[in-house]
């Protein structure tokens, strides 16, 4: 028997809603819908054991540990508005026209569809002297339950082209419908902060905004896995982190820190 705590989360605000009892498949669900503005809702089910830090993943579905692994399920679909919602289901709520700043922006064909995503990552990461490198496709989940890619477009090119292509939240769908995050998702650094706790890579070690202690983060300032060790409002007994900085490789390096965990959908 398990027991999971259901918590209905919008843009990232959440609240609790009791405690629920899972025998066999037969399930119960308890919706709670927040005083907020935001634009979609996410109903987290929280296995029991969770530590606090994971339960700020508002757009995952589910969370639990699984032996030394947490286990998160999401819909890999962003809670912003998208001119990459054109023609959805969830056109007449979530789409807008492109409003950023890149003068070359234009749309791409593709559009956003959800996908299951289930990342199984280390729950007490560790350094690992392989340092893998980052696969195409997702390499982590932030926040909102949206993937983040690493620093290069299909086929291994730089993003020199694709990146015209990035909404005005700087993520984008690619051919089956996965909406992602090479470089910094803004959306998630306006509501949450420049310096605040983005999501988690495969590795199982978190990823953090492009400031510090109020100081702009550069390429200079962290290793080769795009990271450093120190203190964070998460782990103030210090742990490696990754910054996402404006540079290439924006979000991760030459390979992963610690062992990588897996993603399936």
């Amino acid at each position: 028997m398990k027991h999971f705590q259901m918590i209905s989360a919008v843009s990232g605000l959440t609240l609790v809603a009791g405690f629920l009892t899972f025998v066999a498949c037969k399930t119960t669900t308890d919706t709670v819908t927040p005083d907020t503005s935001g634009t979609t809702s996410t109903t987290t089910t929280i296995g029991t054991g969770v530590p606090d830090v994971y339960k700020k993943l508002y757009g995952a579905t589910e969370i639990y540990v699984e032996g030394a692994n947490i286990v998160i399920k999401t819909k890999g679909r962003p809670d912003h508005k998208s001119p990459y919602y054109q023609g959805t289901q969830w056109e007449s709520t979530l789409y807008a026209a492109y409003d950023g700043s890149n003068t070359r922006f234009s749309v791409n064909p593709n559009r956003i569809k959800e996908v299951n995503l289930t990342f199984k990552i280390p729950m007490n990461p560790a350094v690992d002297a392989a340092h893998s490198a980052t696969p195409m496709g997702a390499i982590g989940v932030s926040l909102n339950g949206v993937a983040f890619y690493n620093q290069y477009a299909a086929m291994g090119a730089p993003l020199t082209n694709e990146i015209n292509g990035f909404d005005q939240y700087e993520g984008h769908p690619q051919q089956q419908g996965q909406y992602h995050y090479h470089v910094e998702p803004t959306y998630l650094t306006a509501a949450k902060g420049k310096e605040a706790l983005l999501g988690f890579l495969l590795d199982g070690f978190p990823v953090y905004g492009p400031k510090e202690n109020g100081k702009t983060i550069t390429n200079a300032d962290l290793d080769k896995y795009h990271g450093h060790t120190g203190a964070t409002a998460d782990y103030p007994n210090g742990i490696y982190h990754y910054h996402i900085t404006a540079e290439d490789p924006y979000i991760n390096g030459s390979g992963f820190y610690g062992k990588s965990g897996t993603v399936t959908q």
